[in-house]
């Protein structure tokens, strides 16, 4: 068993859950404690059954429930040094045997093998994360300015990849934001729109990605359908019918079906 569910995805909280038979981590925790207490009650998983909190970066919509929760279920926590200092009043709640720091190695928890990779985003130490379990990879990649050589190469030969899917470019340039905001998101260290996140996994069928998940969509500058409808066109650009990668998005507060990872 190699299982993946979202359990928030979005500017508003990301939280996602994967588990084998014997290791239960929490990528992130960026809604309150009690709704992601909630929401692993809600699909049978006691939150002291928790293994590890990898944390990504350190914005808030990553890490608003992360001391609270981390102290009332006695969770270890991992990210790099940089992270760990760009949020200290998190790290204040939690205990120090609890707080453990890694470096861009792989290593493991339980019987999941973790490898952390950068990304490039306007964070300290931004990363996304490859997790390995009996010869299966899945990747969990948001946040993302643009797909450099790096971080594709770290996708490839993945079954299953979390992607971020951010936002429309029509419309962002047509929403309330201010126009340094609207750069910001647009930049280089900033968040993938729906075609690069298509063109992503388009490239990556190709190496072996069969299940893609669309998350960290933007509220305001973005739709579930659009974003979907964007990719799927994408991919059916490069590849057949027969040949094409399934896809599913992410919803902000609902947690999604259990991706099986084959």
């Amino acid at each position: 068993m190699f299982q993946f569910r979202s359990l928030y995805s979005g500017s508003s909280g990301n939280c996602s859950f994967v588990q084998t038979d014997t290791t239960k981590i929490l990528i992130d925790a960026g809604q309150s404690a009690k709704k992601i207490e909630e929401a692993l009650h809600s699909i049978q998983i006691d939150p002291f059954s928790i293994d590890a909190i990898l944390i990504t970066h350190e914005h808030s919509d990553h890490i608003k429930g992360l001391g609270i929760l981390a102290k009332k279920f006695q969770i270890p926590v991992y990210a790099n040094v940089e992270t760990w200092e760009a949020m200290p009043v998190q790290k204040e709640k939690i205990a120090k045997e609890n707080r453990n720091t890694f470096l861009f190695e792989t290593f493991f928890i339980g019987d999941i093998k973790i490898e952390p990779f950068s990304i490039p985003h306007d964070a300290a130490n931004p990363c996304g994360f490859n997790l390995y379990h009996k010869n299966k990879k899945m990747s969990i990649a948001t946040d993302i300015g643009h797909i450099s050589e790096e971080v594709i190469t770290h996708l490839r030969n993945s079954c299953f990849l979390l992607i971020e899917s951010n936002y429309e470019p029509e419309v962002l340039n047509c929403s309330s934001y201010p126009y340094l905001l609207k750069q910001r998101i647009k930049g280089p260290n900033g968040h993938l729109s729906n075609v690069d996140a298509g063109k992503t996994i388009s490239y990556l069928a190709d190496y072996g990605l069969k299940q893609a998940m669309l998350g960290h969509l933007s509220k305001e500058n973005n739709f579930p359908e659009l974003a979907y409808k964007t990719v799927a066109e994408e991919l059916m650009k490069n590849h057949s019918s027969e040949n094409l990668v399934h896809l599913s998005v992410a919803n902000r507060l609902e947690i999604s079906p259990m991706i099986n990872v084959s």
